[in-house]
Formats: structure tokens, C-alpha cells, sequence
């Protein structure tokens, strides 16, 4: 199980790398690997197990067509298959001080655990975490620095430094940590960007239509009514002035129209007018 857990975890360090074809799997899974754990070394990759080639310190190392090897002296690995190229180097650490961090993917919101760690694993004492050569903190006791979350600003150099027993202070060579963002997140912001864009491009739209809506001019009151009618009152001479009961109101409040009749009960005519005027 924990060979396939550190294949997958590997195969996804270099799926961020980009290129890489051959890899090669650390057991147990820390970086930089150190000799008194008992390094196991698996090259992965493809094509078959018996087109593997090994390299110590790029010079030819071990028998040829094996894809995994124990290791047993320190320095710098790399594997090969035919075809497929070399594989990233994978540093084996024999010094007295060494700072590992965890051989998998580092990503944002992640909990990465850094240990300083003495030769055979004797005490070590009063040790000093420093991320670009600022000290983060300092451990009468304990050995290990959690970082949680991983964030981007967390990518650096790291080295530790501490008391071993006879040998006064000692620093460890630094190492290299790098924090990706997860693609999950990618993809959760660029969801919430679009929708922010929806929104904000439907709110422009609504606030463009009410500003047109309002800057429509109002009907224009003396316009003829939809009828075709046009309101028109009948003058009378001052003989015949009143009011005759066949009147007739329309419903609309603001337009009378009114038809006014003669002495016989007979509209007027255009020349009774000036009949009754004397």
C-alpha cells in the first residue's frame, strides 16, 4: 500500500513538472533521502522494467535491467529507460544534520510537516528553522516545524540548524520547498469570476433600460383622440343661448363634446348662424 500511495504521489509531482516520462519513487518518502533509512529506489516510467539503466553521481551504477534498487552509498540518482529519458535527481544525504520535507506534491491548504534529523538519529538539541535565512522559530526540545496552511509565500529555501552532542553547532544543507495550487481551487475561482461577470453585466443591462424608460418623452396632451374625432362646439346666436338637454358628456373627464340643436329640434346648420344674427 505505501508503494502505491508513493507512486501516485510521485506520478502527481511530476504531472506539475510538466515533460517528465521516467520518475523515480522514494521509499521511505522524504527529501533528500538519507542513508541510515534504508533507501529503496523505484524507476517508474514507460516501456519495461528490463530497459532500465542506473546512474550514481552521472556515472553507470548497479545492474542494468533492474527498475529498483537498494541503495547503500550516499550521492545523486538518476534513472533511465530507453526512450523515455533521464528521470529527475534524487538526492541520497549521509551528512550529520539533515532537513527533510515530504517526497509528494505540496499543495495550497496543505499541512507539510519539516523534521531536522541527526546522523543515526542521535539527540539533537535547540533547533533553529529558517526560511530564506530568517529564522522562524527556535525548539529547546522538538525537531519538527508543521506549516498549516501551506500558502504560495511558504516556497523557499529551508535549513535547520542545532546542538548535537559533541559536536557543538551544526547547519543542515537547505532544501528546497515549492507550493502549487491545487486545480481544484483553479477551478473554484474561475466558477466565482464568471459569475461575478453574469451578475455584474445583467445589473449594467438593468440600469441602462430604466435610464431609457425614463428619459422617454411624455405623451403629448393635445394629440387627437384614437378615435379620429376632433372635439368641436357650435356657436348660437344670442337669441337662442342656453343649454339644450340632449347634451351629450363623453366618459373621458378631460375632452367635452357637445351638439347643440335648433328652434325646430334640428341640428345646426353651417348658415343658420347668420340667419339669427341681427
Amino acid at each position: 500500500m505505501a508503494r502505491k500511495v508513493a507512486l501516485l504521489l510521485w506520478a502527481q509531482t511530476l504531472g506539475f513538472a510538466g515533460t517528465q516520462t521516467t520518475w523515480i519513487i522514494v521509499e521511505p518518502p522524504w527529501m533528500p533521502a538519507v542513508l541510515w533509512d534504508r533507501v529503496t529506489l523505484t524507476c517508474q516510467g514507460p516501456g519495461t522494467s528490463s530497459a532500465t539503466t542506473w546512474y550514481k553521481d552521472g556515472r553507470r551504477w548497479g545492474q542494468q535491467g533492474c527498475d529498483r534498487l537498494t541503495v547503500t552509498e550516499n550521492g545523486t540518482y538518476k534513472c533511465n529507460r530507453t526512450g523515455t529519458g533521464l528521470s529527475l535527481p534524487v538526492r541520497v544525504s549521509d551528512d550529520w544534520l539533515v532537513l527533510q520535507v515530504p517526497a509528494r506534491p505540496l499543495l495550497e491548504g496543505d499541512t507539510v510537516t519539516l523534521r531536522c534529523r541527526d546522523r543515526q538519529n542521535n539527540l539533537v538539541t535547540w533547533v533553529s528553522f529558517y526560511h530564506e535565512e530568517k529564522q522562524l522559530v527556535e525548539l529547546r526540545n522538538g525537531t519538527e516545524l508543521t506549516l498549516f496552511p501551506l500558502q504560495l509565500h511558504h516556497s523557499g529555501r529551508y535549513h535547520c540548524r542545532g546542538w548535537l552532542k559533541d559536536r557543538e553547532w551544526v547547519v543542515s544543507a537547505p532544501v528546497t520547498v515549492t507550493v502549487h495550487v491545487a486545480a481544484g481551487v483553479g477551478g473554484a475561482l474561475l466558477f466565482l469570476l464568471l459569475l461575478v461577470g453574469v451578475i455584474v453585466a445583467w445589473h449594467r443591462w438593468h440600469c441602462v433600460a430604466a435610464r431609457k424608460q425614463q428619459e422617454r418623452p411624455p405623451p403629448d396632451p393635445t394629440a387627437p383622440p384614437k378615435g379620429g374625432k376632433v372635439p368641436y362646439i357650435h356657436g348660437v346666436s344670442s337669441k337662442q343661448a342656453r343649454w339644450s338637454p340632449d347634451v351629450t358628456v363623453p366618459q373621458d373627464p378631460q375632452e367635452t363634446y357637445v351638439e347643440l340643436w335648433g328652434s325646430h329640434r334640428q341640428p345646426w346648420e353651417p348658415g343658420d348662424i347668420y340667419g339669427n344674427v341681427l
